[in-house]
């Protein structure tokens, strides 16, 4: 079975069901022997903020060095992101064995009509895969209530509810008092049950259990939140009985101030983590589409808010900021309380209304009702993306667009940020086929369309009828366009766009003022089409503007894999560095801590008396200085003393990293990396290893982006070694090309790394083939070579700058 025949098994079933219990879960879970009895499970319910709880819960519990869990819902763009396992979602491959496995079990359950839900069996998936990797910690997000849950098959170790308002009245009783009773239900046996309820749905918990609240003076855990700290953080505080903590918190309001008290309750009592190390973990948190600010200049901001509650929310947050006129985009689905939440909402300059393209969608003229003259204009734009982007092209800097009503609205909208257009290299016949199974078109279709598929070629991913309407076009035009919904199971659509440079330049004439959102499109196709390196000649602010440039690394440790103990004095250091640059390095990246397998950490205070004495005795070298740390302290300190670039082989672990480089405005490379120091047992599981690289450091890029930073001052670096096997770092070499689809500078890192050994070269004679990947990284458009040997691998970057005519 393939993956998307798997979702859609999955999709077909029901999503309820007039049976409450957790029997049919405790049945799956049972034909599955029973994996959460090895699991340390920790349960989230409330009306409101479980999955932001459970997001920073998960956070904490990871930085604080566990392996963790994360069950949540609903999901924006694919039910993979409901199960993740540290930060990273399910792999394909797991979700195709276990609908395999459990599917002689649904139809016998089935037979007994007793088919399980959607949700019960998405639950065993979680608990299943959560078990196969032996997490340490498993956070499940409560589906409705407590008492008849799915996660409530599990005992949990300790659970929380965040909130209870009147919700699913037909299912957990009429008042604010039963619905608080169900909820308790989730309450641990041996530990007391952490909530942020307050008043009579407070007292109605404790008629049921023992409790830790949250929230106010009179609280056991008091929260408050002191203001925004910068557009995208709040100033946040947390006080218990023993311990304390002040932090910043990217998800902003008073609401998730107790949100994060009362996951930092659940981190003490699981785990025990330190204060320290909760405050790290809460600034780390990151939750898509809820209260996300995209941009700044205008003021751009994606929130789910579905409901009138949550509306007024989001109105209390918009108001704490400073902007000219509010441009609303609003798409909401047909069973909500649309004029509840039009009124909470605040008042809009300017409306733009949307349908998502999903059934359940409410259509704009019955939108349009329940804002009534609310609006000075209002534009019934039809898709998100055009809603969206008619928007923010009517928006001067100094305004705001505010895109809210649902999570599929939000998720729709999302595409304009994080849309990739991945080049493909289709010069052979194998390698079209190769691309067009990757992205799960059909073996006869592939078969039948690879041969015109052999020119430039583009991989993205599309909205339904975005994907129709550029396939007409580019066909008629001579171009050829493979759609395929099956990578995605249907919520996006593959599209491989081939042709010559001169058909896709008409294609973007066709699409230059299209709507449904094609016009932003055509924009990022032009970027691509234009190509990064064929523009060189008109930047000069980088030494990888005109060129690829080599960075030499200069070790000033003890113990680094290859030249450690050679230059950990600061004589030793600043000659190397010298003679570096006099054989032509580009860069000098200066590394005062070793990321090798087993290498000892090392303090802050001792990192940084290691390499800012070598950066300011060669402060007067004409290139860039690179300091290598994942230390947001250490890199502050060494860009005061004179560097201009940050080498973060951790990608953005240290939550201030990203400030501190945009507040010296400097360049920042990030790094895909699963562990520093490297753990060669830690491993993952990609689908493709490449893609998958990519939309996970799309992710961290714009973390940097809201930092502050422009995209030509952060430096991507998928990572060789960092969590890959040598076939898949292998493979990431030799398809550098397509990270430039994330718009940044690429730098590849394989200096006499072990991948090497896979080609029969251990350490020691690790040269030549690091000079072969410079090599091709530098003919296929890496912007910078990181290496020890520096003579050598300048003369093979020279040897491409002279063969290519791109430079």
């Amino acid at each position: 079975m393939e993956y998307h025949e798997s979702v859609d098994y999955l999709e077909s079933l029901q999503r309820r069901r007039p049976k409450l219990g957790t029997e049919t879960t405790a049945a799956l879970l049972t034909y599955l022997d029973r994996p959460h009895e090895d699991l340390d499970c920790v349960q989230i319910a409330g009306s409101n903020g479980k999955g932001s709880t459970g997001c920073m819960l998960e956070r904490i519990l990871r930085d604080a060095g566990l392996d963790v869990g994360l069950y949540t819902s609903p999901d924006l763009n694919d039910l993979r992101e409901r199960i993740q396992i540290n930060g990273r979602k399910i792999p394909k491959q797991r979700v195709r064995e276990f609908v395999a496995e459990i599917d002689d079990c649904i139809e016998r359950l089935r037979e007994a009509d007793d088919t399980p839900t959607y949700f019960e069996v998405l639950t065993a998936l979680a608990l299943h895969h959560f078990a196969a990797e032996d997490v340490d910690v498993a956070v499940l997000e409560v589906g409705i209530g407590g008492r008849y849950d799915a996660t409530s098959a599990v005992d949990p170790v300790a659970s929380a509810v965040t909130s209870v308002s009147l919700e699913h009245t037909d299912i957990l009783g009429d008042t604010i008092e039963e619905i608080a009773r169900d909820k308790a239900q989730v309450a641990p046996a041996d530990a007391p049950l952490v909530t942020g309820a307050s008043e009579a749905a407070l007292e109605a918990i404790r008629s049921e259990t023992d409790v830790i609240t949250v929230g106010s003076d009179d609280a056991d855990v008091i929260t408050r939140e002191h203001g925004l700290a910068s557009p995208i953080e709040s100033e946040v505080s947390i006080a218990g009985p023993k311990w304390s903590l002040e932090t910043r918190l990217p998800l902003v309001g008073s609401h998730q101030a107790t949100n994060a008290g009362v996951a930092a309750t659940l981190a003490d009592q699981v785990a025990g983590v330190d204060p320290e190390s909760i405050a790290r973990g809460l600034r780390d948190a990151y939750w898509p589409g809820r209260f996300e600010v995209m941009s700044t200049a205008p003021l751009a901001i994606l929130d789910g808010a579905h409901n009138p509650g949550a509306c007024e929310t989001l109105a209390s947050l918009v108001d704490r900021y400073s902007f000219d006129d509010l441009h609303l985009v609003f798409g909401a689905m047909r069973e909500k309380d649309h004029r509840g939440m039009a009124t909470a909402l605040p008042s809009p300059d300017a409306l733009y209304l949307c349908e998502p393209d999903v059934p359940r969608a409410e259509d704009t003229a019955a939108l349009a009702s329940a804002f009534d003259d609310r609006a000075a204009t209002i534009d019934r734009a039809g898709s998100v993306l055009e809603a969206t982007e008619r928007a923010l092209s009517a928006a001067d800097e100094d305004d705001c667009v505010l895109v809210t009503g649902s999570l599929y609205a939000v998720a729709e909208a999302r595409d304009r940020w994080t849309r990739l257009q991945i080049p493909k290299r289709t010069a052979a016949t194998e390698q079209a086929r190769n691309v067009l199974t990757s992205a799960a078109v059909d073996a006869e279709t592939a078969e039948s369309v690879a041969d015109e598929t052999v020119h430039r070629t583009i991989k993205t991913y599309l909205r339904g009828p975005q994907a129709e309407r550029v396939e007409r076009a580019f066909e008629a035009i001579g171009g050829t366009c493979v759609r395929s919904d099956a990578e995605t199971a249907g919520r996006r659509v593959a599209t491989v766009l081939s042709g010559t440079s001169s058909q896709f330049r008409d294609l973007l004439a066709e699409l230059t003022d299209a709507d449904r959102g094609l016009a932003h499109v055509a924009a990022q196709l032009r970027q691509t089409i234009d190509d990064r390196v064929d523009d060189r000649a008109d930047r000069d602010r980088y030494p990888w503007d005109q060129t690829p440039a080599v960075m030499g690394i200069l070790n000033v440790t003890p113990d680094s894999f290859y030249d450690g103990g050679e230059y950990d004095r600061v004589p030793d250091a600043v000659r190397r560095a010298r003679e570096m640059v006099a054989a032509g390095a580009d860069i000098v990246d200066i590394g005062g801590e070793s990321t090798r397998p087993g290498a000892e950490p090392v303090s802050v205070a001792e990192e940084i008396d290691r390499v800012v004495p070598v950066i300011e005795r060669i402060e007067d070298l004409d290139v860039p200085i690179s300091v290598d740390t994942r230390k947001a302290a250490v890199a502050d300190a060494a860009l005061e003393a004179g560097a201009d670039i940050v080498n973060d082989v951790s990608g953005l672990e240290d939550p201030e990293m990203r400030f501190v480089a945009a507040d010296h405005d400097a360049s920042l490379v990030v790094m895909h990396s699963l562990e520093t120091p490297v753990d060669p047992d830690r491993t993952a599981t990609y689908d493709d290893v490449v893609e998958d690289v990519l939309h996970e450091l799309s992710e961290t890029v714009l973390l940097a982006e809201r930092a502050g930073l422009d995209r030509d001052q952060i430096v991507v670096d998928p990572g060789l070694g960092f969590g890959k096997d040598p076939a898949e770092s292998f493979e990431l070499a030799a398809r550098t090309d397509e990270l430039r689809a994330l718009g940044c500078p690429v730098m590849v890192g394989h200096s006499r790394k072990s991948m090497f050994d896979r080609v029969g070269c251990p350490s020691g004679e690790r040269l030549p083939p690091t000079l072969a990947v410079t090599t091709m990284a530098a003919e296929r458009g890496a912007d910078i070579v990181r290496v020890h040997d520096v003579p050598e691998n300048v003369a093979a970057v020279r040897t491409v700058r002279t063969a290519d005519a791109r430079y």
